[in-house]
């Protein structure tokens, strides 16, 4: 018989799962005996993800458990357990090429956490009979749909509670989980169905890892966008929404928030003699040039929106406070004209809430456009609204990580998560 081709097979074992298809497309599959089932890694002569897996391995596996490791293998990969969520303490064993056996040992739990947190959303009756479960065995107490950090926690305490790690580590030759030499839970008593060994990626740069990392996410943002299109099949909800967190763009709001607020300025230049004209010096007077902005700053004063998102909104503002004058507008369904005030280049102030009401985008957007004269208009809000009419001047929205993630209304215009 033939050695089994895992690329021969793989478009019929995930018609039934568009978003993995169209990720494995861009995930090189080689054969390798050196490893006894499979596993992903970066190769570090082109810098690309790939998972290199056994055909005697494949070969002894039904189609469906075949389907499911390939989803696993997937799903190691989306959810960055191969480079960059190594627990800190275990940060240089990888690289090390010969750690201690409580090393060896805590990178083992590792390992097993991050299979629990993957299993469970594929399902045991898709995975070889070895795959480690929450809920069976020697995991009996863990419940499903937790992280890998949680997973990993969890072991660490149950080795502490049998008191392994400590002697030689070497749990008896075919014995049960649960009957190593301390009586309790031994961490190499327990099988899994795949390998773990390339994680890290020892021989490769830095700069190798971060364009695989980099390559890799660009597959996985189409393959979401495939899938959009197409269904996500057996991919769940949470896993769903996991997944797109992880290829969203993570910036710093703060430093949006001053960009927008630089970007606003305009140069107000005049004449003075007292600055000397470089192009026709003691002739023609200079140019004095001042960098002003004057910024709407709306401030949504819903009950929705929370204390904690006003305090770190306004601690901001207190830093760019030194860059322009803002004018701070509250609004829920109308804006309280009477509370409008400017606040000045330099000043300092605290967060205050004027108003409890519902919300309303046109009613800031009317006030910003019949006023005029401002550069830019910021509005900090939950979102919680229908959209509003136009803005005469660039605008910007600031909102909660929640409400950014499930806005009311759909905008081209910058959307800004505020982690408070």
């Amino acid at each position: 018989m033939s050695e089994f081709n895992l690329n021969d097979h793989i478009f019929r074992l995930l018609q039934s799962d568009p978003f993995c298809a169209a990720l494995s497309r861009k995930i090189e599959k080689a054969e390798s005996k050196n490893i006894p089932t499979a596993g992903v890694r970066v190769n570090p002569d082109t810098g690309y993800f790939e998972m290199l897996y056994n055909p005697e391995f494949f070969e002894s596996l039904t189609d469906s458990q075949r389907s499911g490791v390939l989803i696993h293998e997937f799903y190691h990969l989306v959810f960055e357990h191969v480079l960059d969520r190594l627990p800190d303490e275990l940060a240089g064993v990888m690289s090390s090429s010969a750690p201690t056996q409580a090393e060896a040992s805590m990178f083992k739990l590792w390992n097993i956490g991050a299979d629990l947190s993957i299993n469970c959303l594929i399902g045991k009756d898709k995975l070889p009979e070895m795959c480690c479960f929450p809920g069976q065995g020697p995991f009996e107490s863990m419940p499903e749909g937790q992280t890998a950090e949680w997973y990993y926690d969890e072991l660490k305490k149950m080795q502490d509670e049998s008191g392994e790690g400590e002697g030689d580590g070497e749990g008896g030759s075919g014995s049960e989980p649960g009957e190593g030499s301390g009586g309790g839970f031994n961490p190499d008593d327990v099988g899994q169905f795949d390998d773990h060994s390339g994680w890290g990626s020892d021989g490769c740069s830095d700069a190798v890892k971060e364009i695989a990392k980099e390559r890799l996410k660009e597959a996985t943002k189409d393959a979401v966008n495939e899938s959009q299109s197409k269904g996500w099949g057996t991919v769940g909800a949470s896993c769903r929404k996991e997944i797109m967190e992880r290829i969203s763009t993570k910036v710093d709001w703060r430093k949006v928030l001053r960009w927008f607020v630089k970007c606003s300025q305009r140069s107000n230049k005049r004449s003075t003699p007292r600055r000397l004209n470089k192009r026709y010096p003691y002739v023609h007077p200079g140019r004095k040039v001042e960098r002003l902005a004057n910024v709407a700053i709306s401030i949504d004063q819903s009950g929705s929106v929370s204390d904690e998102m006003l305090a770190a909104f306004y601690a901001e503002l207190n830093t760019l406070a030194g860059l322009a004058t803002f004018t701070v507008i509250p609004f829920d369904t109308a804006v309280a004209e009477d509370k409008v005030y400017t606040w000045k280049k330099g000043e300092k102030r605290k967060k205050e809430r004027v108003m409890w009401g519902g919300t309303c985008f046109n009613a800031p957007t009317e006030y910003v456009n019949k006023k005029g004269g401002f550069d830019g208009h910021i509005v900090l809000t939950d979102m919680c609204a229908p959209k509003p009419k136009p803005s005469k001047c660039p605008r910007m929205w600031m909102t909660d990580k929640r409400n950014g993630s499930n806005p009311y209304f759909k905008t081209t215009e910058r959307v800004v998560i505020v982690d408070k």
